[in-house]
């Protein structure tokens, strides 16, 4: 027996360990109620099984019941928009009860404002953010084009596919008729003026957008047209983390423009010469004789047909990369990064090529005393900054051969001097053209806080550019081919040394429910430029270039200047709020520019904001619909210098003249001069409401405002007998209004599931001109008309195509049936400028809106940017300069009218004239636009591999950019891409991307 009991015992114990262990493997269900601290039930809140992909959502009423496979070891893991992520392990339970605790990071969350930053439940003015993630969601080749369809109010158009060109910004419109309309760019809260090509968007944080009075009076004279914010990386308190991003893409031509095959372009030159009476149908051979020269009739009996544009545009490709550091202790953080970037266009001799280096350093020493430094650094390389080599290709009869028997090219394929080939500005040499940048801008800072709340610091910033231009054309370069003459060269130099220094003192306190913080500023901005230029013909070695401009046979041009200007400033601004309902904000700063004349410098620009924070009055603060309610109002007054550095002081320029008999150089004024040119002057209100709902599931803005610039700078026209035609005054009066909406929300929200999230933006904006000064209603020469946008095109207006049918009554306006009809105004039977122009349309678009839509499922991510603008038209240079219908060049391929095709959009084929008469009424469309800006799908390596290959994260990508435009321009007049700024040139041609990229992070 006392042997059996120990086996006994064994086997006991070995049932009860496997009943044990049975019962903690079988699964349970688990429930219980989730709330709020106040004990309201939170709907909606996802509750997942950590480490797995099963989880469920609280009901109606705060309640979940959810299956645990392993309750011993499983851990809850409860999230909620707004509130902290809580976890809880489950120990074997089954009822789970848990209050959620607010996201104190959320409430307290602040905005980048200027010369500070905000809580952003305490803005009373204007603001739009964007992300570092929003700015990652497509390809971009700087900061500008990263906004486009992103912020309401915010219009960004490319005007050109070129590498290296960089798009236009406008802020709540136009307001300016003669001076600059470009918002003011602030990096690391130092004024930044020149190209922001410099800066590579891997190592911006956010871009913050000031739009209203409020916001940008601030900065005065220089907010007049909207301020963006631009924050760079910063180090973190931590260890180490490198990071690492890189993409390549691979560019193709969007479309080609539909010109003339060599069947289309052979007819359309008979049709040319049958309107003339100089083709014969009944003996054809003899007439194309007499109207192709030899080598146009060998190539047609040939069959020669060539696609230039083919020749031309080959692939293009666009990589970036960058290489980033960042880290540090409580006292010292930093952030080193480098970059690459390389964009080649589908044009051979066009790409942009820089380098890229950024240091951010913050220290603190002591309790009180932080110092800091950034620095962007920038080197640069573009090719082909005015080169257009697809213009000549386009103008390339379809009959002419590239090249001889021998595989050489021939100098002019069609023996016309005015058609050379367009390939020979591909060989070495025949044209090369680079421009060079080095930019080192510069952010210092030091801050002592000299009692509680009350802090000083200094910021300065130094800014060194330096250019370094060059351009050579051979003797076979097919401009000078045109022409005629021995090789060219260019060569010119630029550098530009600025400095911002700046002496902030603020005081922050908080006494009981009252707020209370106060700003004062005084800072001093100079800049000089020093040019320098030289032309010169006749270069005896060709291989010179541009390097040895003494041995050219001519100086053609030699040029150089310095300009300097300086702005000196004082600035007050008071913040108060009461018990976080009540918000008011003043500012006041003073301008004082060397632009104007004495007695005329200074420039007073204050504002006034108000806020209500709804949500924290006694009656909302228990439920739990809305989060989010604050009304907005400011009004003020914002200026704009709007002239260049010494335009009050007039000017003169050099002329010869006889002297007895010499020849001598004399000087005689070119400008006038006034030295009581003064500040344009906008005015501004603006109302805003913010809202939310749902926990932060919903939340946007909704803006009107209202801008009037009085004081314009512009030209007033004067009369010739005084020997000038205009002087430069302050004239007329300008206004803007407009309407903005912005939302986001979160759709659908399940982290270990299917999520999608979508920011929406809808604005509309009405410039109008007021007055033009002295009683004028219209300026026709530039286009501007009161009650009209301030940019218009001012036209005849095409309303068909003269029919055959209508011959009697075109012979009475002096024209013959094929040609364009023209509206008349007046009906007076005679088209002329005076009385029959009008106003077609303005660029101006009605509305325009964009969005995001980001999905997400498990490590999956797809986000889809659009973008749209309606109502707007735009000008294209194709339907003028490619469609004369002459038969010397070759033609878009349109159908024009004939006897036989009675079109009423295109002209008749006429030899005897160079352009149908009245073209320019051919160039105008509507330029309304939807564009797929971008889609791009992401995975992200799971936790648990990226961890076992010693990383913190690693993403792939693949992305499209633009793979859709639906335009009346493009699907109707088979256009390529309607947007542009004002006008649809003949420039590099509109471009979409395939791109590959990889992000990782250690």
């Amino acid at each position: 027996m006392k042997k059996i009991f120990p086996y006994l015992l064994c086997i006991i114990a070995c049932l009860l360990l496997y009943q044990f262990s049975w019962s903690q493997q079988k699964p349970v269900t688990v429930e219980g109620n989730i709330l709020d601290a106040q004990k309201t039930p939170l709907i909606g809140v996802t509750i997942a099984i950590k480490g797995k992909n099963t989880g469920t959502q609280s009901d109606l009423k705060g309640h979940y019941r959810l299956q645990v496979a392993d309750p011993a070891n499983a851990v809850l893991v409860f999230t909620f928009i707004g509130y902290e992520t809580h976890e809880e392990a489950v120990a074997g339970r089954t009822a789970i009860s848990i209050i959620m605790k607010e996201d104190r990071k959320k409430l307290e969350e602040v905005v980048v404002v200027g010369y500070g930053q905000q809580r952003k439940q305490d803005v009373t003015g204007a603001i739009s953010s964007v992300s570092s993630k929003a700015i990652q969601d497509v390809p971009v080749t700087n900061p500008q084009q990263a906004l486009q369809g992103r912020a309401p109010g915010v219009e960004v158009i490319n005007n050109s596919s070129k590498p290296g060109d960089e798009p236009q910004v406008r802020i709540r419109g136009t307001r300016s008729l003669n001076a600059g309309n470009d918002p003011l760019y602030v990096v690391d809260g130092i004024p930044y003026s020149g190209s922001l090509n410099d800066i590579g968007t891997g190592v911006i944080q956010s871009m913050e957008i000031l739009k209203d009075a409020s916001a940008t009076a601030i900065y005065g004279s220089r907010g007049a047209n909207g301020v963006i914010l631009v924050t760079t990386q910063r180090g973190k308190e931590g260890k180490p983390v490198v990071s690492y991003s890189g993409s390549y893409g691979i560019v193709k031509q969007l479309g080609e423009t539909d010109m003339m095959n060599a069947a289309r372009f052979i007819e359309m030159r008979r049709d040319a010469n049958r309107t003339i009476g100089k083709y014969d149908d009944n003996n054809p051979d003899a007439s194309d004789q007499k109207i192709f020269n030899a080598t146009e009739y060998a190539n047609i009996k040939k069959g020669v047909d060539v696609d230039w544009q083919k020749l031309m545009i080959s692939r293009g490709y666009q990589t970036n990369h960058g290489v980033n550091v960042s880290g540090g202790s409580a006292n010292t953080r930093y952030n080193i990064g480098l970059g690459y970037f390389k964009d080649q266009g589908v044009l051979k001799l066009q790409n942009y090529e820089r380098y890229n280096f950024n240091i951010a350093i913050d220290q603190r020493i002591g309790d009180r005393v932080k110092v800091g430094a950034s620095l962007l650094g920038a080197y640069s390389l573009r090719n082909g900054e005015t080169y257009n080599g697809i213009d000549n290709a386009l103008k390339m009869l379809p009959i002419a051969a590239p090249y001889d028997e021998n595989g050489k090219l021939i100098i002019y394929p069609t023996g016309d001097s005015q058609q050379p080939n367009p390939l020979l500005d591909y060989v070495d040499g025949n044209r090369v053209e680079l421009m060079k940048r080095l930019r080192v801008f510069t952010s210092l800072y030091g801050e002592v806080e000299i009692i509680n709340g009350l802090k000083y610091r200094l910021n300065v910033g130094p800014d060194i550019q330096s250019y370094n231009y060059g351009l050579f054309q051979g003797k076979n370069n097919t401009n000078l081919l045109i022409g005629g003459g021995d090789a060219t060269a260019t060569k010119n130099n630029a550098s530009v040394v600025a400095y911002t220094i700046e002496n902030l003192l603020t005081y922050n306190k908080l006494v009981k429910k009252h707020s209370i913080g106060v700003t004062g500023l005084y800072s001093v901005q100079r800049q000089t430029t020093d040019i320098s230029g030289t032309n010169v013909r006749g270069i005896p070695v060709e291989s010179q270039q541009y390097y040895n401009l003494g041995q050219a046979l001519n100086v053609t041009g030699l040029n150089s200047s310095l300009s300097t200007w300086t702005i000196l400033s004082y600035m007050g601004r008071v913040n108060y709020g009461f018990d976080d309902r009540y918000l008011l904000t003043l500012t006041l700063r003073a301008d004082g520019s060397s632009r104007f004349a004495p007695g005329k410098k200074w420039g007073y620009f204050p504002s006034v904001a108000v806020g209500w924070n709804i949500m924290n009055e006694a009656p909302l603060k228990g439920q739990r619909t809305i989060d989010n309610l604050k009304l907005r109002a400011s009004y003020g007054r914002i200026g704009n210098t709007g002239i260049n550095p010494y335009a009050t002081q007039g000017a003169l320029q050099r002329i010869p003249y006889s002297f007895g008999n010499k020849g001598v150089l004399g000087y005689v004024p070119s400008e006038l001069r006034n030295p009581s040119l003064t500040w344009e002057t906008t005015t501004s209100a603006d109302i805003g409401l913010d809202f939310g709902f749902f926990n932060g599931r919903i939340s946007g803005v909704i803006e009107w405002y209202n801008q009037r610039t009085t004081d314009l700078l512009m030209p007033q026209t004067l009369p010739y007998s005084n020997g000038f035609n205009q002087v430069l005054m302050n004239l007329g009066t300008s206004r803007n209004r407009g309407l903005e909406i912005g939302i986001s929300a979160t759709v659908i929200d399940n982290p270990k599931g299917f999520s999608w999230k979508m920011d929406v933006n809808y604005s509309r904006n009405r410039s109008r001109i007021l007055s033009l000064g002295d009683g004028r209603t219209a300026d026709i020469g530039n286009a501007w008309f009161v009650g009209q946008p301030t940019y218009v095109y001012y036209d005849f207006k095409k309303i068909g195509i003269w029919q055959d049918k209508d011959a009697a009554l075109a012979t009475r306006y002096g024209v013959k049936p094929g040609e364009i009809r023209l509206e008349d105004v007046n009906k007076d039977t005679l088209i002329d400028a005076k009385n029959d122009r009008q106003i077609l349309g303005s660029p101006e678009a009605k509305w325009q809106a964009g969005t995001t839509q980001r999905f997400s499922y498990k490590g999956f991510e797809l986000s889809v940017v659009a973008f749209a603008r309606w109502g707007s038209m735009i000008r294209s240079d194709f339907y003028s300069n490619y469609n004369t219908l002459f038969g010397r060049y070759n033609n878009l391929d349109v159908v024009y009218n004939t006897p036989a095709t009675p079109s009423n959009d295109f002209p008749r084929p006429n030899a005897n004239q160079e352009r149908p008469s009245n073209y320019q009424s051919l160039s105008y469309f509507d330029g309304s636009f939807f564009k797929i800006r971008n889609i791009t799908l992401a995975y992200s390596m799971p936790d648990k591999v990226v961890r076992n290959w010693g990383m913190q994260d690693l993403r792939f990508t693949v992305g499209v950019k633009q793979p859709l435009i639906i335009a009346p321009y493009r699907q109707t007049w088979k256009g390529i891409d309607p947007e542009d700024v004002n006008v649809i040139g003949i420039d590099a041609p509109a471009t979409w991307m395939l791109q590959f990229g990889v992000n990782a992070k250690f």
